[in-house]
């Protein structure tokens, strides 16, 4: 998978290939295999953040279309992006990792073949641009 943001020309490396269990592996372990969520430094994560954010003090907008809530935070390695439903991202330095652990609640989750399947599955491509949903 290769992520390429808006803000920047350059794209990320990609994750690294699951390993294949060989022909023949108990059909139960196979599928505990393929149903675990991905884990470590090289996974993109998403969760929506329907609140408003604020770093000191100031709240964060989308530039594109003004919005103030609803947003969708993007996680990969030491970064984490802003995405808004207008489909506008940009880059968020004062969101650290730890803060996006700190956001998601559990190990529950849906897990997307991309970035980009997130992204329509969950609402930020465009489609629902100058909606808040709730």
């Amino acid at each position: 998978m290769t992520l390429v943001l808006r803000t920047t020309d350059r794209t990320t490396e990609s994750a690294p290939p699951l390993p294949v269990l060989p022909a023949g592996t108990d059909p139960l372990l196979q599928l505990q295999y393929e149903t675990q969520p991905a884990d470590g430094p090289a996974v993109t994560r998403c969760v929506g953040h329907p609140c408003e954010l604020t770093f000191g003090g100031i709240p964060a907008r989308c530039s594109a279309c003004r919005a103030r809530r609803d947003w969708l935070l993007i996680n990969h390695r030491r970064n984490v992006w802003i995405r808004c439903r207008c489909g506008n991202q940009w880059l968020e330095p004062e969101i650290s990792r730890a803060d996006f652990d700190a956001l998601i609640g559990g190990p529950d989750g849906t897990s997307y073949p991309s970035v980009e399947a997130a992204m329509i599955a969950l609402g930020f491509d465009g489609v629902f641009a100058g909606i808040y949903l709730e």
